[in-house]
């Protein structure tokens, strides 16, 4: 996709400049938020059982739940653990024919995984060994690794702790986790 330049990427970046200074609180001026986390994460797959193989087979994250959807018969809602009492949750709607993925409004760009040095590198292991495609480290970015799940849903696997981003702190002294 064509980035801007010129007069036009200033422009952005003094809107940027703007909104950081209109809306960023600093963390002791921050209200706690008003929810506990994220309970799920709930997207589409076109395929229940390739999905499940590569989160669970692949990246290792458990299946801990696989019903039938409550709001589709013959749907199914699947969760997977991806830690800190986190879920990542899938539907799949036969019958239906959706568009394959498209990075557009409204759509995940990608998920971010926080994980450790030796996982990372675990991670990037297993991708090597079954042929699986992904980005990084690269890119001057060493800390991260993309790859898209047989849906077209962006990873990112991340070598930073929950909370930080690029080694700030994003919580500060008045974290809401």
């Amino acid at each position: 996709m064509p980035q801007p330049e010129g007069a036009e990427l200033e422009a952005i970046r003094a809107r940027r400049a703007d909104l950081r200074g209109k809306y960023l609180q600093a963390p002791a001026d921050r209200r706690p938020t008003t929810v506990q986390g994220v309970h799920h994460l709930a997207l589409i797959c076109k395929d229940v059982e390739e999905t499940i193989r590569f989160y669970q087979e692949l990246l290792g994250f458990p299946l801990v739940e696989l019903v039938e959807n409550r709001d589709y018969r013959g749907s199914s809602h699947f969760f997977f653990d991806i830690g800190h009492g986190n879920l990542l949750g899938f539907f799949d709607f036969p019958g239906h024919d959706h568009p394959d993925f498209s990075e557009t409004i409204g759509a995940v760009q990608h998920l971010a995984l926080s994980t450790s040095p030796e996982e990372f590198e675990r991670a990037k292991a297993r991708l090597d060994e079954a042929g699986v495609d992904y980005l990084g480290p690269d890119r001057g970015v060493e800390n991260s690794l993309y790859v898209r799940d047989p849906n077209g849903v962006g990873l990112e696997f991340y070598r930073e702790e929950l909370g930080k981003f690029e080694g700030e702190e994003l919580l500060g002294e008045n974290p809401s986790r």
